[in-house]
């Protein structure tokens, strides 16, 4: 399916301003891929595909963790990770994904993963620094980005960790995973 195709989809999919979005994620990460040496036409399709079910009904989500045997976990923390695990579970049976490196990038979109490759990173991050994110912090993470993919990866979950516990809210054991693995790599 061509990109312009899958893009129309997902403008059915979501709210303008969640499209505006999710067109601005792509865009970053074809940027970010041609900086980094990663695949863009990889890195455009993730970034298309990352929040389609971002819009799903709940309990539908609920049933599609439960029914392909995700990470249980998962349903005792907030829904709004949940449409990254089955956004991928959606990539790989509507949109036929078989790439796993795309559906890894998909899925942990939202609270990253220790060992994750240089597409997930490259999404994670183009998802927290895409131009129509307006939030303290924005514009130093764009600057990593263009400098650094690692330190940018880092600085984005420690972002994200530093806003929830900010927030009281609870943090999922990937997002602490990642950062753990991100900074014990850095001292290697």
């Amino acid at each position: 399916m061509k990109h312009e195709q899958l893009l129309e989809q997902m403008k059915s999919r979501m709210p303008e301003k969640r499209f505006i979005h999710t067109k601005g994620v792509a865009e970053t990460a074809i940027q970010l891929a041609k900086m980094y040496g990663e695949d863009v036409d990889k890195a455009e399709i993730a970034g298309i595909l990352h929040d389609s079910v971002k819009y799903a009904e709940k309990e539908w989500l609920r049933s599609i963790i439960i029914s392909e045997k995700m990470n249980p976990l998962l349903l005792d923390f907030n829904y709004e990770l949940w449409h990254a695990p089955v956004g991928s579970f959606v990539a790989r049976t509507e949109f036929l994904i078989t790439d796993p490196d795309i559906l890894q990038a998909i899925e942990f979109h939202t609270t990253g993963r220790a060992g994750m490759s240089k597409l997930e990173k490259i999404i994670y991050v183009s998802d927290m620094i895409e131009p129509s994110r307006k939030f303290s912090g924005v514009e130093f993470l764009r600057e990593r980005a263009r400098v650094d993919l690692e330190d940018a990866m880092t600085n984005c979950i420690r972002h994200s960790i530093s806003f929830l516990i900010e927030k009281k809210q609870p943090v999922f054991p990937e997002s602490f995973h990642c950062y753990n693995d991100l900074i014990q790599r850095e001292e290697k």
